[in-house]
């Protein structure tokens, strides 16, 4: 793995001064940006638009104690179960006791949340959940609303400039602590000078065939962190959401997400047979935690003839369906599928990652100045496997931190900065979109929902191939550089996954009948 991957001269690099770099606009980035006392000078770094996130696309919503029936202790023996075991215990009261704080200053921002009759915050239940205590905005366009919502707000903000359309290369270090990153943006190479680099750069879904995650998704700020020196735990716990909606036309692209909430509104699953099959598999049948959900649905489409299951929401009116999933009930008619008449057609896709860069309680990292919130980083909430909805609260509850740690912290001196001699690989053509659909072939077959030693160790070396034949070529546009990232990411997931050997949460290990070829 190289240090850095971008190839440049000092003289061909524009040089600028800040506080804090931010990379991502998803929820974790912006809620950082938020909390940025307005003394600290920030750039906040998005790949495309700042919609253009996994954020904006969370329909389910976000989970917070609201109801009077509902407690903290309740809220976290749900999170400890559905992590398997593995989850922090004190991270998961952190984000469960701090999760109500947050919920308020959004509405103090303006986030329009739904409320019921009498004007109070409507809540839902989702899987994994023993009580209803998930709010949503907009019926299933959650994440949407609180991304428009801190957008304004940050826009607002005169220390913090928005940078889109911008790829974030490297981050520079010196002695284990950050000094600078190098960005491509308006077409040459910038040098940001700063002490303090938050990541924020959310999820890798475009590793694999079928996710639902954003086109951005490629996994860039794992591997900035990993060629920076950060340590990363917990890479093989990835969650695959049980009920994407399956079209053809989703391969090698971004999938739809059917919500969880569907299922929370009374939606059933059914296979070819017409079985209620999740009725007699857990205590909570549809409602059971999204990685046993996911492979009983696995296991009915590997033994039957349709490449899906069938949801069915149907005994619910149409006028509640277009009111409650109006996103969903729109795509869904698209897509030539009546959700008030016919069922949905669904299958598990990659969704989530649970582990990342290791952090403490404050999202600091063995970097000194490098911090991680949201999806990229691993804090010990999720373990094993989310519990839904989670995810956008400790996005909001480590945004805040991560900013708290650089607002306490004086500000110092940027380090003097002497861009490294670099190699100079040869420039070959490289055909990325085939390399890229190879790569995701090898991760949806061999590291997918059902995974074995021997598939495993099979995928690791196919994917070193692919990364063999970038090793010493001059990466000279984003889509190559984002090639180098996802190949990079997806060798470190193959040998997390190879080397534990024992099934837990998301990761499930079965290791015969297997096969080892293309």
């Amino acid at each position: 793995m190289r240090r850095y991957i971008f190839d440049i001269h000092e003289k061909d690099v524009e040089i600028h001064e800040i506080d804090v770099a931010i990379i991502g606009s998803g929820l974790a980035g912006l809620y950082a940006a938020y909390h940025l006392d307005s003394a600290r000078w920030c750039a906040l770094f998005t790949k495309e638009e700042v919609e253009t996130s996994s954020s904006s696309l969370a329909q389910g919503g976000i989970a917070a104690v609201t109801e009077k029936d509902d407690n903290f202790t309740y809220h976290f023996q749900d999170t400890m179960n559905a992590g398997a075991g593995m989850c922090d215990e004190k991270a998961v009261r952190m984000i469960v006791e701090q999760g109500p704080k947050e919920i308020t200053q959004l509405l103090a921002l303006g986030a329009n949340f739904d409320l019921d009759s009498k004007g109070h915050l409507m809540t839902t239940r989702e899987g994994g959940h023993g009580m209803s205590r998930i709010l949503h905005a907009g019926g299933d366009a959650t994440g949407l609303e609180m991304v428009r919502t801190l957008k304004k707000t940050v826009k607002a903000k005169e220390n913090v400039a928005i940078h889109e359309n911008s790829f974030v290369a490297d981050i520079i270090t010196s002695d284990k602590k950050v000094s600078g990153l190098m960005v491509f943006e308006s077409g040459r190479w910038h040098l940001y000078k700063t002490n303090y680099v938050i990541l924020a750069s959310g999820g890798l879904g475009q590793i694999f065939r079928y996710t639902t995650n954003p086109t951005v998704a490629t996994g860039d700020g794992f591997a900035l962190a990993m060629r920076a020196g950060a340590v990363m735990e917990n890479m093989e716990f990835i969650q695959f959401h049980p009920t994407g909606l399956y079209t053809p036309e989703n391969r090698n692209k971004q999938c739809f997400l059917i919500s969880e909430a569907v299922r929370g509104e009374g939606g059933l699953l059914f296979n070819d047979a017409g079985e209620r099959f999740m009725k007699n598999r857990h205590p909570l049948a549809e409602l059971a935690p999204r990685d046993i959900v996911a492979r009983e649905i696995y296991h009915e489409i590997q033994n039957q003839k349709s490449p899906y299951v069938k949801l069915d929401i149907t005994h619910k009116s149409k006028d509640f369906l277009k009111n409650r999933f109006p996103t969903i009930y729109n795509t869904c008619k698209d897509n030539g599928i009546d959700i008030s008449k016919d069922y949905i057609p669904v299958g598990p896709v990659q969704h989530y990652m649970m582990g990342g860069v290791k952090t403490n309680l404050w999202g600091q990292t063995n970097i000194d100045g490098l911090l991680a919130c949201g999806e990229v980083a691993s804090t010990g909430v999720h373990g094993a496997n989310r519990l839904a909805s989670n995810s956008t609260l400790e996005c909001l509850v480590f945004g805040r931190r991560c900013a708290s740690i650089v607002n306490k912290t004086p500000k110092t001196k940027h380090s003097e900065i002497i861009l490294p001699n670099l190699e100079k690989p040869a420039k070959k053509d490289i055909d990325i979109k085939a390399k890229a659909v190879s790569l995701k072939g090898y991760m949806v077959r061999y590291c997918d929902i059902m995974r074995s030693g021997k598939n495993l160790k099979y995928a690791i070396n196919k994917v070193a191939e692919i990364f063999g034949t970038l090793k010493e070529v001059k990466l000279s546009s984003i889509k190559e550089m984002e090639l180098y990232n996802m190949t990079t990411v997806a060798s470190d997931i193959l040998e997390h996954a190879y080397k534990r050997k024992e099934s837990v949460g998301a990761h499930f290990r079965i290791d015969e009948g297997s096969t080892n070829n293309d």
